[in-house]
């Protein structure tokens, strides 16, 4: 934990990694609670039909160990990549644990991806087993053929049938005594894919210290957690490192209860009556579900919300969304910065007075960020570089599965680059311009998407915004933007050019979009993140 120092610098100086050589997740974030408040709640579980099942640590150790007695008894073995495909609730909760404690690896795959999306990483990942619902088993039932590693099918839908075992059939038979593996720090514990928004995602393997890596970073963007009273909720899926490690994980580690709930789709109104009837302090939303938010007028009159940090990362939030928070929500967004590769590194924390309309923060205590030139040099303060973190570190991934050169790569010297472009100023804030092909270049600029969406969503008819470059014999290239309208707006030629107008105005002749579309929906990855390449292709 972080050292009780309420001065910014005078705790970077202070702070010291405390990581045991030996170390397992499960027996950390469950065991040790177990042992010492077996009914001290660590799911709270709203259900579908609104019910509230309240999942203790009693409860989540003994299903636990039965379900990775399950698991060993049908030849499941130390190192063996075991995948998930569920969506938030407590059998998502059961299998992380189990599969830590047996020295597996966890592969979280989301709920919503289609088959072709779940083939490739079940086939890549060379899955021994997956535990999933009846959702995923009609998708599986489509691909199953070319899965030969495939040996365990796990179903928490319903009884068993032919090829697909109960998952809760199969612990009610199973032994509730279990000896965790004795695992070392850097032991593999989760394998999480990339998003894929350059590319074929690859599987970023963890080690089991990554989530005392993360402690730092949701310590002190959520001021200072955990503080009694506690309660913490995100609508990221736990398939993505944003639900697992900025949420869940780091939260059964405090020993502070978790809200989990299965949006089929995220909903704005639903996520505020969410928030309050389950009593959340501690959210963790993403830019753009931030986004869809401001569409709720009053908020706070309309739901008793009893939030006490809200923390935003994913994508750049910018300064429109930042404002809208504190005059909507009476909060601080803290903004934090990370990769599935290298999570939670840079941050802001308002209690701590480090917090900038535009700015994703300064490097949390214990990491060491650059933003570097090509050769791996640092850059002067003001002059735009790419990312990078400086190892070793402890939440920085192991390697890329089965990937040694992407590995290699993505190094220059002990910089672990990211990919993404940013600046820092004279007072140590970071700026986020964009990923290194999301950068237009026009007229001689280089101009990052991130302050054109920004500045496109403050327009009263938009309600989502995302802007590419389009090839341009004159300027290189010219910004065109993709608008999702509010609803109730009809989009027309007039509409685009006071949008036009509106950007010119507030930011320069060179980087407002000089053309408009008008689309349904953005394409947007798993995490919620645009896939501004799908874009870039259409133009």
């Amino acid at each position: 934990m972080l050292p009780d120092i309420r001065d910014f610098d005078a705790l970077t100086r202070a702070f010291r990694w405390t990581v045991p050589e030996r170390y397992n997740i499960g027996t950390d974030i469950c065991t040790r609670w177990a042992l010492t408040d077996t009914g001290r709640i660590a799911i709270l579980w709203r259900k579908p039909d609104g019910r509230v099942e309240p999942v203790t640590f009693g409860r989540l150790e003994d299903a636990s160990n039965r379900l990775a007695n399950v698991l060993v008894a049908r030849g499941i073995r130390r190192g063996d990549r075991v995948a998930l495909a569920l969506g938030q609730g407590a059998a998502a909760a059961i299998a992380h644990v189990a599969i830590y404690k047996m020295g597996a690896v966890a592969v979280p795959l989301a709920a919503v991806f289609g088959t072709d999306a779940l083939a490739y990483r079940l086939s890549d990942s060379g899955a021994r087993a997956l535990i999933t619902n009846a959702e995923g088993l009609a998708k599986l039932d489509q691909i199953r053929d070319g899965l030969g590693d495939l040996a365990l099918v796990l179903s928490v839908d319903g009884a068993a049938s032919d090829g697909v075992a109960g998952f809760y059939e199969s612990l009610e038979r199973a032994s509730p005594a279990f000896v965790p593996v004795d695992t070392a720090a850097d032991d593999p514990a989760m394998m999480i894919y990339t998003s894929g928004t350059t590319g074929q995602p690859k599987g970023a393997l963890h080690g089991h210290r990554v989530l005392l890596g993360h402690l730092p970073g949701i310590e002190l963007p959520h001021e200072f957690f955990p503080q009694p009273g506690d309660r913490m909720w995100t609508p990221a899926d736990w398939a993505w490192a944003g639900g697992l490690l900025n949420a869940l994980l780091p939260a059964l580690h405090f020993g502070v209860p978790v809200v989990a709930h299965k949006f089929d789709k995220f909903d704005p109104d639903d996520a505020f009556a969410l928030m309050a009837a389950m009593e959340v302090r501690n959210s963790f939303v993403p830019p753009t579900a931030l986004r869809m938010l401001r569409a709720v007028e009053n908020p706070r009159a309309r739901y008793p919300l009893r939030l006490r940090t809200l923390g935003s990362a994913g994508e750049t939030l910018g300064a429109e969304t930042y404002d809208w928070a504190e005059a909507a929500l009476g909060l601080t967004v803290n903004e934090a910065y990370g990769q599935t590769e290298c999570n939670l590194v840079i941050g802001s924390s308002a209690a701590l007075g480090i917090s900038k309309a535009g700015a994703i923060g300064k490097p949390i205590p214990g990491h060491r960020v650059g933003i570097v030139r090509p050769d791996g040099s640092e850059c002067a303060p003001g002059e735009q570089g790419q990312i990078a973190v400086m190892r070793p570190d402890p939440v920085m991934f192991l390697e890329y599965w089965k990937r040694p050169e992407a590995t290699a790569e993505k190094f220059i010297g002990d910089w672990m680059t990211t990919g993404d472009q940013a600046v820092r100023d004279d007072e140590g804030y970071i700026r986020f311009v964009g990923r290194d092909d999301d950068v237009i270049t026009s007229a001689g600029y280089r101009i990052g998407p991130g302050e054109i969406e920004d500045c496109l969503i403050r327009h009263p008819a938009v309600a989502l915004a995302a802007a590419v470059g389009k090839p341009d014999p004159v300027r290189t290239e010219i910004v065109k933007a993709f608008v999702v309208l509010k609803r109730g707006v009809a989009p027309s030629e007039v509409l685009a050019d006071d949008i036009r107008d509106f950007v010119r105005t507030r930011m320069s002749a060179h980087s407002y979009p000089r053309e408009v579309a008008f689309i349904d929906e953005l394409p947007m990855t798993t995490t919620g993140k645009v896939i501004r390449r799908l874009l870039r292709e259409q133009v």
